[in-house]
């Protein structure tokens, strides 16, 4: 009987001793004294880590996407301070092409006007002025000026400005009888209406 309790008690002695090995080659015990958590501690580390970094980079975003705007503006400034200037400078010396044309028309007034204070020929000084008429007209044709069409044509509130009106029993009412004083398109623009007189009662 005593011999049958001392091998029991050395059973169950062994089988603490193999259920305490095993539980010391298991994974959880492992766990538990560090083995994994030292994993699992950076792995925190990293995570905590990711949003300071994060905060970082969307902060140099941010600056770059300011820089460049920054620039961005600077560059449209300049760009509107030199197309203002060029309006300005455009609408300034608009006329210099047309200036310069008429240049040559000036010389030869002052030609004429010279040859009539040291010549009498009258008939000679007409001439040249005819001649300085017709230059001076084409002149301003090649730039677009036409003059408006008034003889025998019917009155018309866009191009005509009526002084007068005349009875005529020779034209119909609203007929140009006569124009006063001439009226001018530049291209398809009227720059001045003509005065003229118009049939009516």
């Amino acid at each position: 009987m005593q011999e049958h309790d001392v091998d029991q008690k050395q059973k169950q002695g062994s089988d603490q001793i193999w259920v305490e090995a095993e539980a010391a080659d298991s994974p959880i015990n492992d766990a538990a004294a560090g083995g994994d958590n030292s994993l699992d501690l950076d792995a925190a580390d990293d995570s905590s880590a990711d949003p300071v970094l994060k905060l970082a980079q969307i902060r140099a975003e941010a600056q770059d996407y300011l820089q460049n705007w920054q620039r961005l503006q600077a560059e449209f400034d300049n760009y509107r301070k030199r197309t203002q200037r060029e309006r300005e400078e455009l609408l300034r010396y608009a006329s210099e092409r047309l200036v310069k044309t008429l240049l040559s028309v000036l010389d030869n007034f002052e030609r004429a006007l010279t040859s009539a204070q040291t010549h009498s020929d009258f008939q000679g000084f007409a001439q040249g002025v005819e001649m300085i008429f017709r230059q001076f007209s084409d002149v301003l044709a090649k730039e677009g000026l036409q003059v408006i069409e008034t003889q025998g044509q019917t009155f018309d509130p866009s191009l005509h400005e009526a002084i007068f009106r005349e009875e005529s029993g020779t034209y119909p009412e609203n007929t140009i009888l006569e124009e006063v004083q001439k009226g001018y398109l530049l291209k398809d623009k009227v720059i001045r209406h003509s005065m003229v007189k118009v049939s009516g009662e």
